[in-house]
This record gives structure tokens, sequence and C-alpha cells, in this order.
């Protein structure tokens, strides 16, 4: 594989970090800025509407422009946004600043995608959008956790900081290993080509396939704390351990499913999310020990980003003229079920359905997930259907010209 995939994960793992790490931030901010938690919780929507918004429209509008220039001018955005939070005076300069933080994530990935598949052979793209993926699962092992403590010792301000330095060394990354071809590459769509692939409705169940099955994730681990303490036992102070598990999980399964989309990217895709509705489904009986608990959250992780590579891979083929807007989008899609889990995963417990029922509602999520997958491939097979009839009609009855003036 590329040495420049290197590059494009390590800016993968420090957007992976700073989209994360304000989760276990939270308390510390709020002490700060003489907050409740949950008004500083508006920081992470804050970031995830940066994202929902920045993904499609930052790939739009660079979509004439060189991709290896504009993966470093996001990472800068990335790295302008992270010093803003840094130094934020009070906490609405700091929502603006985490929303500025999250518009570069999506698009990042969108155009990181098309550039990781452009440098490899056919048969191994997924797999280098795996590796492109990577630093962001690895953000959860490593970075999150090392950017919380940072942020309990010496003040959030100091992960912020911490963050902008990763990000500087994504800049110089990219500019070392990025092939200078690059530099000339660029989609010949325009920003009317790119925003006419959306009209697809393959590329839209294919968007809605993300929706439902990360919403499936998002819908427990959102809640994945409280049924650790709770149902499993563990004490407060394990959990950061047990979320290291978690993205354990995550980035077995994103090789994993990068490796197998390869050989069969819709079957990869069918198993990851049968898997999960599985995973979600045992999670009562899962949460009722301590060595389960730890299995599950393992499990969790490595069941839902199996579907991250042919998801991605899924609607760049679906939108062939417009990739770096449909990966993009996919993101935006990613931070919708990341938002969308959690609400309904809250409904399950607000009815009083205990605290291991937002898994159950996450399992419904998964099947309706696969339910949109399955459409996805019987419009694809109906579609294909239709082009063949169609060819044999024009082959078997349209006479060449010779003919004509023959007859």
């Amino acid at each position: 594989m590329p040495l420049a995939l290197l590059a494009l994960s390590v800016g993968a793992f420090g957007i992976g970090t700073t989209e994360f790490v304000m989760m276990g931030l939270l308390p510390e901010v709020a002490g700060d800025l003489d907050i409740s938690i949950p008004t500083a919780g508006h920081l992470v929507s804050a970031y995830a509407l940066g994202v929902v918004i920045g993904a499609p429209l930052l790939a739009a509008v660079t979509a004439r422009m060189p991709r290896r220039t504009v993966l470093i001018g996001l990472m800068a955005l990335f790295v302008a946004g992270n010093a803003l939070s840094a130094f934020a005076p009070d906490y609405d300069w700091l929502i603006a600043a985490r929303f500025l933080s999250g518009l570069p994530h999506g698009a990042f990935f969108g155009v990181g995608a098309v550039v990781a598949t452009g440098m490899v052979a056919p048969e191994r793209k997924a797999r280098s959008v795996s590796l492109m993926l990577l630093g962001l699962t690895v953000a959860n092992i490593a970075g999150v956790p090392a950017g919380t403590l940072l942020g309990q010792h010496l003040g959030w301000r100091a992960t912020f900081l911490g963050v902008s330095a990763i990000g500087l060394a994504a800049m110089a990354s990219l500019a070392l290993l990025i092939p200078r071809a690059q530099e000339n590459a660029a989609p010949a769509a325009g920003l009317r080509g790119e925003l006419a692939a959306l009209r697809s409705v393959p590329v839209w169940l294919a968007l809605g396939t993300t929706v439902a099955g990360f919403g499936a994730l998002f819908a427990a681990y959102s809640y994945v704390t409280p049924m650790l303490t709770d149902a499993a036992g563990y004490a407060d102070s394990s959990v950061t351990l047990l979320l290291a598990l978690f993205g354990v999980g995550a980035t077995v399964g994103n090789l994993l499913g990068g490796r197998l989309a390869d050989h069969a990217m819709r079957g990869t895709l069918f198993g990851g999310l049968i898997s999960l509705a599985v995973v979600l489904a045992l999670f009562p009986l899962l949460m009722s020990t301590a060595w389960s608990a730890a299995l599950a959250v393992t499990l969790l992780g490595m069941a839902a980003f199996v579907t991250g590579s042919p998801l991605n891979l899924m609607v760049m083929e679906k939108a062939a003229s417009a990739p770096s807007l449909a990966s993009s989008a996919n993101q935006a899609a990613f931070n919708l079920a990341n938002a969308g889990g959690a609400w309904i995963g809250g409904l399950a417990l607000a009815a009083g359905f205990g605290v291991t029922s937002p898994a159950l509602a996450g399992a419904v999520l998964a099947v309706l997930g696969l339910g949109v997958a399955g459409a996805a491939y019987a419009v694809d097979r109906r579609r294909g259907a239709a082009s063949s009839g169609r060819a044999r009609v024009v082959a078997g009855r349209v006479p060449r010209p010779a003919e004509t003036v023959q007859r």
C-alpha cells in the first residue's frame, strides 16, 4: 500500500480525536466556563452540525480544485478551528469554534477516499479506504483517552492545542507524501455535475443505509457508560479502559471490512449489518456479567466498523461522476446517524424500558439498515436487468447501415 495513506490516516487520527474527546471533557469545560453539563453538551452538537453542513458544501465548492491542495487546505481549517477552541474566551466563542472545527471533517474524508482509491489497483480500493479510516478508529484507542487525561490534568484548552499540533503534523505529512500527480488531479464534473450526481436513487439508498446502520451503533454507544456501570457493575474509573476496547474492536472491524469488501462488497455490508443486529439484540444478556460486557463493547465496535469501507465505496461507485461529494455526504450521513441514534436510544430510556433498552432500539435500526441495503440491491438488479434487455434489443433488432441499404 502507498505510504501516502499514512498521511491521510494521521489527518483522520486528529479528526477522530477532536470529534470524540469533547464527550470526556464536558465536566472540565462546564466548570471552567461556569455552565451546566447539558449546556456544555451542545458543543458536541455544534461540531456535528459543522460536519453535516460542511461535508457537502466544501466538497462541492472545491470540486475543480486540485485534490492535494484541497486536503492541505481542509486540514489548515481544522487546525484553525481547534486553535480557536483552545483560546475561546467564553461559551459562545467555543460553540463557534467547534462548529468551525467540524466543517472540514466530512470533506476531508470524502476527498481523501477518492485520493486513496486512486492510488491503488481496483481490487484494493476498499482496503485503501480502511487504511485511511484506521486513524479514526485508533483515535478511540489512543487519541481520546490521552486527550481526556491531558484535559483533566492540564486543562481542556491544552487538549485542543494538542489536537492542533496533530493537525499541523497531518498538513506536513500530506505535503510530503501525497503524490504531486494529485496536485493536478481534479474531477471533471465541476459543481453542477457533482450536485447532479446526488439525484440518483441508489446514492440516496446507500446514504440511507449509513444513517440506519450507524444510527444503530450510536443508539447503544451513546448510553454505554450507564450500561457498564448500572448493569455490568463496573466502577466509573474503569469506563475509559472499556471504551478503549471499543476502539480496538472498531480497528479490527475496519481492517477486516476493507479486506473482505475487496472480494465481496455487498456480502460484507450485509454480513456486517446482520452481525450488528445480533450483537445489539444480545446486549441485555451480555451486560449481565463483567467479562461478557467487555466482550460486548469490543464486538459492538467490530460489527459496526466492518461496514465502514463497503459503505464508503458503494456510495462512491453509485456517484461515479462525483465521488468526492458522495463520499463527503456519507460522512454527513454518519453524523446524522450519531445524532439520530442517540435520540432514539434516549427515547427508549425515557420510556422506562431499562438501562440496556437503547441497544434493543439499535438492533431495530440495524434491521432497518439491512432492509434499506436490500432495497438498494433490488434496485441495482432491476436496473442491471433493464440495461441487459435494452442491449439485447439493440443487438437483435437494429440493422446495421449496410444491411438497411441492401434491403
